[in-house]
């Protein structure tokens, strides 16, 4: 028993009776919270998703927009109010402090937009959550009233159009919560049991969480939608690549994430395995900090842009699975500016622009970097190092720091870095998600997702205005100016799109690679 209860903490898994059939995923690292509300990475979303549904969802494996909890809706000719008809018969699900006693119905939709919109609501403030993606994207002031004419009639007015607002709504951060499970706790007064015991109407109910070791998840019996071929769900905690390779060869796991791209090779060969692949809706990027000096300064930031062999990153840490990138958006995305030149890798014209800066002979700084493999860059710590060997014959002096995955994304969300790595997944396939989310003047307040903190007026215009419409030929336009913009000002180094890989035991079946880079476990099997 000792035995066992020692592997279980090298590997990484809970020990718990096993009743049914488990399927047991490697993941790449631990959720910042379990309520998609309040998160803004795809760990966090992803390890939210079994339990949670949507109004209007994107199907697995794709971008386009479905029904799901809202079973129709209807779109005035102004594009100014939504009319969402509920689904019947949803039922949430329940735990020791909880027991339903309706369906959902319109209440609960109210009450999931209101939490995040409303300062005043009682449960704004909850957990310290800052709704950071739903600040993001401006939907407090797109709001303008949200109200429920019948039990199952929800109506959403807006402030003006908005070409991407279904989209948002397919989102993660605008699941339904139960409004009568957030009111018996209020009453009990544990509100932010909440966002750590959460209650969806997903097809997997919430079992536990031990931080760097698992979630659990069970098959819920009365999901509205089709029943699960698995009893239990496991989330196995393991940010390195190679021991996830390890559990996933020796059978304790059945998925796995993002293998390093030196293995892939590997994973393909091996007849107990199965290699999926997608080119990614991704860009791995360096942000430098245009709030802090000298990245006020776009010639220094250009000059970045110049001393780094982006190439060379890309042949050593990507390994054939990932593309230079010059722009913010990947290059599968409709109104990408193909016309963009990069800047090319000079380090004589780097020094002659830091020299014109007033920076001839270099300066220190910090550059942070990730402390888990994603697909937009599978070896962060890798890419700094060449990084800091690029700058330092520019005279630009780097010290490396990292934090653990949550802390450090508040860390740059909050703009405390002068220079950081991180990256993006589309999350609706739509450029907005990128060019808005992360570049626009909104998105770059303390706590925002646009890490650069860059905000310029030109750009936040044409973004904003490209919201507004939805003729598409107008929207790209639009899209490709503010492109030109950025590459002008350089609030970034793009780095990387890269190839998305997963890895399965060849047993498996139904789980797909998603576009979105979500993985989703609904209706996922595998043979005894």
């Amino acid at each position: 028993m000792i035995r066992k209860l020692i592997l279980a903490a090298i590997f990484g898994l809970c020990v718990f009776p096993a009743t049914g059939k488990t399927l047991v995923f490697c993941s790449e690292g631990n959720p910042e919270a379990l309520n998609p509300q309040i998160v803004s990475t795809t760990t966090g979303m992803n390890a939210a998703r079994p339990m949670f549904n949507n109004l209007v969802e994107f199907p697995a494996g794709s971008t386009n927009i479905v029904p799901a909890l809202a079973e129709s809706w209807t779109i005035s000719p102004d594009g100014l109010e939504y009319v969402f008809r509920l689904r019947r018969g949803v039922r949430f699900h329940s735990n020791s402090l909880f027991r339903p006693t309706r369906e959902l119905n319109s209440e609960d939709v109210l009450f999931s937009l209101k939490r995040q919109w409303k300062s005043d609501h009682p449960y704004h403030h909850v957990s310290g959550a800052r709704y950071n993606y739903f600040q993001d994207l401006g939907m407090p002031d797109l709001l303008s009233s949200v109200d429920a004419p019948d039990p199952y009639t929800v109506r959403i007015r807006l402030s003006r159009p908005d070409a991407v607002f279904l989209a948002d709504l397919a989102m993660p951060f605008n699941v339904i919560h139960s409004a009568e499970y957030a009111d018996v706790l209020l009453k009990a007064g544990i509100p932010e049991k909440l966002d750590e015991n959460p209650i969806g109407t997903g097809p997997f109910s919430f079992v536990d969480f031990t931080r760097e070791v698992s979630i659990r998840y069970r098959a819920f019996p009365a999901y509205w939608g089709p029943s699960q071929a698995v009893d239990t769900l496991v989330f196995s905690i393991t940010p390195n690549p190679a021991v996830r390779l390890t559990k996933l060869r020796s059978g304790e796991c059945h998925v796995m994430a993002f293998p390093n791209p030196s293995d892939v090779s590997k994973i393909a060969s091996d007849p107990d395995l199965q290699l999926l692949q997608q080119e990614g809706l991704n860009v791995g990027y360096l942000a430098l900090n245009a709030l802090k000096k000298p990245f006020d300064d776009p010639r220094v930031r250009r000059a970045i842009n110049m001393a780094i062999d982006k190439q060379a990153i890309v042949q050593a840490v990507y390994q054939g699975a990932g593309v230079p990138a010059k722009n913010p958006i990947p290059p599968t995305l409709w109104s990408y500016n193909a016309e963009i030149v990069d800047y090319p890798y000079d380090v004589d014209a780097a020094q002659m622009l830091l020299a014109e800066a007033g920076h001839a002979d270099g300066f220190e700084t910090d550059l942070w970097f990730m402390p888990v493999s994603r697909p937009y860059n599978p070896n962060a710590k890798r890419v700094a190092e060449m990084i800091q060997a690029d700058l330092s014959k520019v005279g630009i002096r780097l010290h490396l720091q990292t934090l653990e995955w949550s802390q450090y994304v508040a860390t740059l969300q909050a703009g405390e870095p002068s220079m950081a790595l991180f990256g993006w997944t589309g999350d609706n396939g739509d450029p907005d998600n990128f060019l808005d989310t992360l570049l626009g003047c909104t998105a770059a307040r303390p706590g925002g997702n646009n890490i650069a903190k860059w905000c310029d007026p030109e750009y936040d215009r044409l973004v904003k205005k490209a919201k507004e419409t939805t003729a598409r030929a107008e929207r790209e336009r639009l899209y490709r100016q503010a492109q030109e913009i950025f590459h002008r000002e350089a609030p970034w180094v793009p780095i990387a799109h890269s190839v998305v890989f997963m890895a399965a035991r060849k047993e498996v079946r139904n789980f797909r690679i998603d576009p979105l880079g979500r993985h989703i476990f609904d209706q996922v099997d595998f043979a005894p």
